[in-house]
């Protein structure tokens, strides 16, 4: 019995990307589970698009987010109760469009959130439009006769903002990426994972995957060398491009208050609301 599963039929398109995802994240929730980490304490957000249904098939507390909002309501959850690990899955349209101010500045305070994009270059959802990662030439009912943008590279982006865990993950390397969605979730800081996830429908990139994708060795040594691994063109490197140290924001910012247990209570609010209207 898959204890991490819900009642809601799945709705993906058979051989889509996100089938991976899901059960990599079930490995590494279930890993986690052995190092001492509960599922209750793991809790999760989602953006809209065919990534944010992995919201309805997992069986562990969240809240639904918006378009291009999820990252600022993780930052909130996390706030609200440092103990919680938050987990943001979000599309490449959606924390690489809409969302891209929220993603800079999550990666740049070092907020202590995962971030888990289901990067798929393409609008699935809405039936294949071209996103901030779609090839120069996509074509699709946006861009009918091929985008003339250039992509942008996300991890180049982050890496700029002063993210502390970067990693890239492919779906078909399994294993894998649960072992890097396992290392995010553990990282103390902001961690990413820019998954590569064919759109089986609008997008179907397996084949060029499965020729380019490459094992990393080792982690990059230092800033530099994590930047010049995410912007290798002649192969995709998988694995984590970077791991560093640094204070999560909520340490600085709260110390060791928790607010969600140091709140007043209704006496102490309402006589806080009398002296403000005396």
């Amino acid at each position: 019995m898959d204890d991490l599963a819900t009642y809601a039929e799945n709705t993906w398109c058979p051989g889509c990307g996100n089938f991976g995802i899901l059960n990599a994240f079930k490995k590494a929730v279930r890993h986690l589970e052995t190092e001492g980490v509960s599922r209750r304490d793991i809790v999760m957000t989602a953006g809209i698009g065919c990534h944010g249904k992995i919201f309805d098939y997992l069986r562990l507390s969240g809240f639904y987010s918006l378009h291009g909002r999820a990252l600022a309501t993780a930052q909130g959850m996390k706030l609200a109760n440092p103990r919680v690990k938050v987990v943001a899955f979000v599309g490449d349209g959606d924390a690489y469009g809409e969302g891209v101010a929220h993603l800079v500045f999550a990666a740049k305070r070092n907020s202590d959130i995962t971030v888990i994009v289901h990067n798929n270059g393409t609008y699935g959802l809405t039936t294949g439009q071209y996103t901030p990662t779609s090839v120069k030439g996509f074509r699709g009912p946006s861009t009918p006769g091929g985008s003339i943008e250039e992509p942008f590279n996300p991890l180049s982006l982050v890496l700029s903002a002063g993210a502390t865990f970067v990693a890239r993950g492919y779906p078909v390397k399994l294993d894998h990426l649960a072992d890097l969605f396992a290392r995010a979730i553990r990282h103390r800081g902001f961690s990413i994972v820019d998954v590569l996830q064919p759109c089986v429908s609008f997008n179907n990139t397996y084949e060029l995957y499965n020729k380019s994708v490459m094992e990393l060795d080792a982690v990059p040594g230092t800033w530099e060398e994590s930047l010049a691994a995410a912007r290798r063109t002649d192969r995709l490197l998988v694995g984590v491009l970077r791991d560093a140290e640094q204070t999560p924001f909520h340490e600085a910012l709260l110390g060791d208050r928790v607010p969600t247990e140091a709140r007043a209570s209704r006496a102490q609010r309402m006589k806080a609301i009398e002296r403000s209207l005396a």
